[in-house]
């Protein structure tokens, strides 16, 4: 058998579907932060301030929010929280294009997104963009996250 063989575990569903909760949780709050600043703005200018859910400004707030951590890490806020994280089929790094790809459908067309995922990829736990863009959703070891393979802690109380 070969030793640079990875296991890798994909992500249940709800734990998906928690971390998505908390990022859209996350960027609304912000974004609606930002809207009332801009309304006041835009009351003292006359101009007028169009925002909908998740279409227009949120899906592309979400859009770029998710692009850039799970580009930059992998991790959003929300797979943080969870213990998952988003990477290429082989558990490797993703990049910004490819997070971009991903992160497409479920910033502005997640109901098709999940719906051909469930249907087409059921058995391996894909959405319709994670296929699309190579990637998988998987869980990630809360002890060794963030540190490196070839280095070894040893703690205070392990002495």
């Amino acid at each position: 058998m070969d030793d640079s063989r990875r296991t890798l575990h994909i992500a249940s569903w709800d734990d998906r579907f928690l971390a998505w909760l908390l990022d859209v949780l996350l960027v609304g709050v912000v974004l609606s932060a930002l809207g009332e600043a801009a309304g006041v703005f835009s009351l003292l200018t006359g101009s007028l301030s169009v925002t909908t859910p998740f279409t227009g400004l949120n899906g592309l707030g979400l859009f770029v929010y998710w692009t850039a951590l799970e580009g930059r890490q992998g991790q959003s806020v929300g797979k943080m929280v969870m213990n998952i994280a988003v990477t290429d089929e082989r558990g490797n790094a993703i990049d910004y294009g490819t997070a971009a790809i991903e992160s497409f459908g479920k910033a502005f067309l997640l109901p098709i997104d999940i719906l051909v995922g469930w249907l087409v990829y059921e058995e391996e736990g894909l959405r319709l963009f994670n296929k699309l863009s190579s990637t998988v959703v998987i869980e990630t070891d809360e002890e060794e996250a963030g540190k490196p393979s070839d280095v070894e802690y040893v703690y205070p109380d392990e002495r």
